[in-house]
């Protein structure tokens, strides 16, 4: 589904429905479509007086509607369909939309489970329409960072990945992200998990064997505030992957071993805490770019901490080109970038973790 021609101007852009404008919609994909070259952002749909006001005086041209039903009745309006409400509507409202025509991205995790992910891509196979995951953390600063100094063979082979995606938050916030309800789909194990097992997976490649341990540790919590879980890939990588709310010292956020160096990364992306801010992309040149104190050190046999190791220059983190690359797949016939058959790899993982966690076993994928 592309635009149609405007005189000399170009392309007209893609208009977006955005269905969801609570944290999801408002501090990420409102702002990141918004600043697309080829996307516009038509229609937000939430029943909240309080978001419609926000979204309307973030975004004056935009219409509004209270429900799905209404956004999807004037899909021949629409190009595209952005899912960013909450995880247990998901699936229905994807499938709602690729049933009416349009493409779809989903916020993470696609799913509850697996099954349910490839049959949603099965789905999006049938209509000919793109199915895409906004896992906008493989655009983290630090992750390109890694993905280079990988491409380059600076760290050697890789024996051990530790991923930390860590928070001091002693009282629980409520909401439907730490409903002790299991159709809610809630607790860190699938909100910041979702992240850092996708990471683990686009650098190391699949995972094997799987071993978790997750915990209620706050008082009045419902779900997983504190879960470790470690994976062992097909090519030999050992994962250790960290999400936790009850973590009062942050650990690095990655430490990577290898057999000639080793990277340790402290800090994170700055681009979730701009887009809270109210800083929009294309609207500076030092996007995504964090100052040199936090650059991670690269070396072997010496500590960080003390100044070991050499600085390794963070690259900008790029969270604008998630949407870039949807805009180009449905104008250009770019690849989508990131498949939810991808998502449902990293969800055959979480789910795993899962049951390691809760019977104490590994679990064999």
């Amino acid at each position: 589904m592309t635009g149609s021609k405007t005189g000399d101007t170009g392309v007209t852009p893609l208009r977006v429905g955005l269905i969801g404008y609570g944290l999801a919609g408002s501090v990420f994909h409102a702002p990141l479509i918004a600043a697309t070259e080829g996307l516009a952002l038509d229609t937000v749909v939430t029943a909240n007086p309080g978001r419609q006001e926000q979204a309307r005086a973030a975004f004056p041209d935009v219409r509004l509607t209270a429900t799905a039903d209404e956004l999807l009745a004037h899909a021949e309006e629409l190009d595209l369909v952005v899912v960013a409400s909450p995880n247990r509507t998901h699936v229905p409202l994807a499938t709602a939309a690729l049933k009416a025509g349009l493409p779809v991205v989903v916020d993470k995790p696609v799913a509850g489970t697996a099954a349910e992910a490839r049959e949603l891509a099965a789905l999006a196979d049938d209509r000919g329409l793109l199915l895409s995951v906004f896992q906008n953390r493989r655009w983290d600063n630090d992750f390109l960072t890694l993905r280079t100094l990988l491409a380059d063979g600076e760290l050697g082979d890789v024996w051990r990945f530790e991923s930390r995606f860590e928070r001091w938050r002693p009282q629980p916030k409520g909401g439907w992200r730490e409903s002790g309800d299991p159709a809610e789909i809630g607790g860190l194990l699938y909100d910041l998990g979702s992240h850092v097992v996708d990471q683990a997976l686009v650098l190391f490649g699949p995972a094997v064997s799987v071993h978790a341990e997750a915990d209620v540790r706050r008082p009045g919590a419902e779900t997983d505030d504190d879960t470790f879980i470690a994976l062992t890939h097909a090519s030999g990588v050992r994962s250790h992957l960290y999400v936790s709310a009850t973590t009062a010292q942050l650990g690095p956020r990655f430490r990577v071993l290898g057999s000639k160096a080793g990277y340790v990364k402290y800090g994170l992306d700055p681009q979730e805490a701009d887009l809270r801010d109210g800083k929009r992309p294309g609207t500076a040149t030092d996007w995504g770019t964090e100052p040199e104190e936090l650059w991670g050190r690269l070396g072997a046999g010496e500590s960080p901490l003390t100044g070991g190791g050499r600085p390794v220059r963070t690259l900008p983190g790029d969270y604008p080109a998630y949407y870039a690359a949807v805009a180009k797949a449905l104008t250009d016939g770019g690849p989508n970038p990131v498949t939810a058959v991808e998502a449902a790899a990293a969800l055959d993982v979480l789910e795993a973790a899962r049951r390691s966690a809760r019977e104490g076993v590994a679990v064999a994928l």
